[in-house]
Parts: structure tokens; sequence; C-alpha cells
């Protein structure tokens, strides 16, 4: 085992030799939605956001990929990195011991990743695949946030387990894991997989710790709970954890996980936290085909009420990508369409029009501010949300109605305000007005659910671009 992690840290080591080579060069490098020439993820000194080591704000947007590891080849890797750095997306979450019978069925190479189900015993050719996939997102220019197990096999509850670790393994495997991708830019750690860690905190204790022994706390570290529960109810106190992830979940219309984000931003310590898992694009609502399906707006209201009330970023789910759905594999919980087409489904491509505005703007500065929403927040699938940072505010209006804002809350003697399109990513500019008192703002077009709507107001004096345009992303 020494031998194969020193083999792996040396070709890490390379790859990011290379990066700082041709930056002390003067050579302009394809960065993809992520340029790894900025440094390490940390925490940003406000504890709300992620950073890059240089001070280059991070915007988390995520994909899950669950079974990534476990069921596709290197090309359709390669197909699935191409469209998501496409798309803006920062982050995959894959799972090396996957959830769908992930210790005994092979991965596309026909491998599995334990010798006898023991985590002592890893099958050194199943990772040496997992090692080519972690390459192949570097190479586009994303972060893999890798769950080490899913939650089954740390506690059953439901699934396929078996559960294989214990406080006396769990340890050594998280060594194992943190140790091989030492000096890997493009990890973070996900511990959980959709369990309550209830009873068996020790156990993830054990494997955060021999990640932290096995990567010298180089990379990030967070936990994915089950539906509608946070990390922050059993783990917010962990040393370990460096930011909380909620899974709101997928089991009505219109959940308020806003709620969810404001408990934890109010939480002390202060951690940043995002939703690690809101409802999936072209998933059946509460898991029953006859309720209907969620879909691209369903996507975009859980983002902008996610980001607007202080996440760090946000994660998009497709029910058929997360399992690499395919027509000659059964479909897990009703999923109806082929990954490879539902790639273009509008929501992806809709949460990287979130992360371009959010960028194109004082990132580090935000903050909630429900106060900027004079006429009244509204609840339910109406409900409005705000957020303000250095020069600028935004508020999220999800069925179209108007907004009446209470002007002065940024600085500047003048405001100029905007609509931005969240389906479509373009700006309108409404004019300028006196930044005192209040005023009503109507979106155009129809109201109700599919038309939501953003409203941008800047200090006239800080001449940013239009909203979306990334010239402010510093």
């Amino acid at each position: 085992m020494k031998q194969r992690e020193s083999r792996t840290s040396v070709r890490w080591s390379g790859v990011w030799w290379l990066s700082a080579a041709a930056l002390l060069g003067g050579v302009v490098m394809s960065a993809g939605p992520v340029d790894f020439r900025h440094g390490d993820l940390r925490v940003s000194a406000n504890h709300r956001f992620l950073e890059q080591a240089d001070g280059t704000p991070f915007f988390y947007l995520g994909d899950t990929a669950w079974e990534l590891f476990h069921r596709l080849t290197n090309d359709e890797a390669v197909k699935y990195f191409d469209d998501r750095a496409s798309k803006g997306f920062t982050v995959i979450q894959a799972v090396v011991l996957a959830e769908y019978d992930g210790l005994g069925t092979p991965n596309a190479e026909g491998q599995r990743p334990l010798t006898d189900n023991d985590p002592g015993k890893p099958n050194e050719a199943y990772f040496r695949h997992v090692d080519r996939i972690v390459e192949l997102a570097r190479e586009r220019g994303l972060i893999i946030g890798m769950l080490p197990t899913w939650g089954d096999k740390v506690v059953k509850a439901w699934g396929t387990g078996p559960v294989i670790f214990t406080t006396e393994n769990a340890r050594a495997y998280g060594r194992f894991l943190g140790s091989r991708y030492h000096d890997a830019p493009n990890i973070l750690w996900i511990l959980g997989g959709d369990r309550d860690a209830t009873g068996v905190e020790n156990v993830w204790r054990e494997m955060a710790a021999g990640l932290r022994e096995g990567d010298h706390g180089k990379h990030l570290m967070t936990f994915h709970p089950t539906g509608a529960q946070s990390s922050s109810q059993r783990l917010h106190n962990e040393a370990w954890l460096d930011f909380n992830m909620l899974q709101s979940g997928h089991h009505k219309l219109d959940i308020d996980n806003y709620k969810m984000i404001e408990h934890d931003y109010q939480l002390t310590p202060a951690k940043p936290c995002i939703d690690g898992e809101p409802r999936y694009e072209n998933h059946p609502i509460n898991w029953k085909p006859e309720n209907g399906w969620f879909n691209d707006y369903d996507v975009r209201q859980a983002a902008y009420w996610a980001v607007f009330a202080g996440a760090l970023g946000h994660t998009y789910g497709c029910h058929d990508i997360w399992q690499m759905k395919t027509p000659e594999r059964v479909a897990v919980s009703s999923a109806r369409g082929d990954w490879r087409e539902s790639l273009h489904l509008p929501g992806a491509a809709q949460v990287g029009y979130l992360r371009r505005l959010m960028l194109s703007r004082p990132f580090l500065s935000r903050v909630p501010d429900q106060t900027l929403i004079a006429g009244g927040q509204g609840e339910g699938a109406g409900h409005l949300q705000a957020t303000r940072g250095d020069g600028y505010a935004f508020v999220y209006t999800p069925l179209g109605n108007p907004v009446t804002v209470a002007l002065g809350k940024i600085g500047g003697a003048r405001v100029k305000a905007w609509w931005f399109d969240p389906r479509t990513g373009r700006s309108s500019a409404l004019g300028d007005y006196a930044n005192q008192g209040t005023r009503e703002f109507t979106p155009p077009g129809e109201r109700g659910r599919g038309h939501d709507w953003v409203l941008v107001l800047d200090d006239a004096a800080r001449g940013f671009a239009e909203p979306g345009a990334l010239q402010a992303d510093r």
C-alpha cells in the first residue's frame, strides 16, 4: 500500500508543478470552471464562503454523480465532465463505495473495490480507475466531492449494504484514501452518504481522522446527511467539519430550503453552509410519478432561495444522471431518462447562470438581508428572498410578483436597476433611481410558476457590468 501511495503522490505533485510552471512562465492555461493555479480551497475569513489560497472567491456549483466511479467508463466520464465543465459546474459529488451494490457489482472495468468486503483490503485495479476519473476531472477544472462510502456501509437503515465500517477499521480506510489523494488539487471530502449520524458519530470521526492523517489537512471536509436534515444537527461542533451540508430533499413542491440555510447560517461558531441535495430535475415528486415531476423551475427556485439566504453555493441534481441511467439498467425510483440525453435538461445550464450572476459582483461581502423587502416577503411558492453585498443587492421573486424594495440599504446616491432572467442568464436595464424611500418594481411578462426573476440593484457610481458578466469575480 505504501508503494502505491508514493507513486500516486508523485503523479499528483507533477500535475501541480506543471500548472505552477505555466503560471510562472506567463502562459495562460485553460482554467475551465476552476483554475487550480489560485491554490487549494479554504474557508473565507468571515466563515461564510469558500475561496482559493490567494483569495479568489469560489462558488461551489455541484452536481450529484453518485454512481460515477461505479458505473461509467473513462470515455463516458469524459463526455460527462466535458458537458459539466461547459456549463460552469465546479464540483462533482461522487461515491467511492457506491450505493447500488457498490461492493458486489463490479465497475465498468469488471473490478470490485474491496477484497472480501474488507476496508483494509482495497483492490488496486478498482482504485486505479478512481485515480483516472479524478485526473480526468482535474484536466477539465472540476473538483471531485469524494464520498469515501455511501452511508449504508456504516448504518444500513435501508439499501443494499452490507455494513462494513466500525470504529476499529474506519480510520485506516480514511488514511488510505487521504494518502492516495494527498497531492490531488481537486478533492474535497464528503462523509455521510444520505444517513443520520446518530449513534455512529464515532465511526465518522475515525474516518475523518484517518483522512486528515493521510492528506495532512489539505482538503476541506463536510457531511452529507439524510433527507430534511443538516450536518449541523449532530456534527456542527466537530473540528473536522469545515462547512455544513444539508439535504432539503425531494418530498414535495416548494420545499422551503431557505429556512434550513437560515438556521445553519445563524449557528455559532459560524460555518459556511450549502444545500447539497435539493429537488432533482426529472425526479417524481415524493417519488410518485402520479404527483408529477420536478422541472427546471423547481431547480431554480431551490437554488436562488438557498444562495440568497446565505449558502456558499449550491448543488444541482438530475434523477437520471446521479444513477447514470441507461435503457439497460434497472431504473431507480421511476427514473425515466437516459443520462446522456438528460445532460441537456435546461436546469443544468440555468444553475450556471446563477454562478455567473453571483461572481459578477463582489462575492465575499455578501449577506442575506430580508429587510430589503418592504412590501412583504410572502410565504410558500411566492416567497421573496434577498441578499446584498458591497455596492449591490439582489431580490428573487419566484412567481414574478412585484417587489417593493426599501432603498438606501446599499451605498451611493443613486441605484441602477436591472431584471436578470434566470432562465436565459440575460439582463435588461431599467434605469437609475434615487437611493432612498421605497419603490415597487414589476417584472416583465406573466406571473406564476416558471416566471421567476431577479431584481438587481447596483450603486450606480460603481459602474458594475451587466449582471452575469464576469468582470468582478475577484
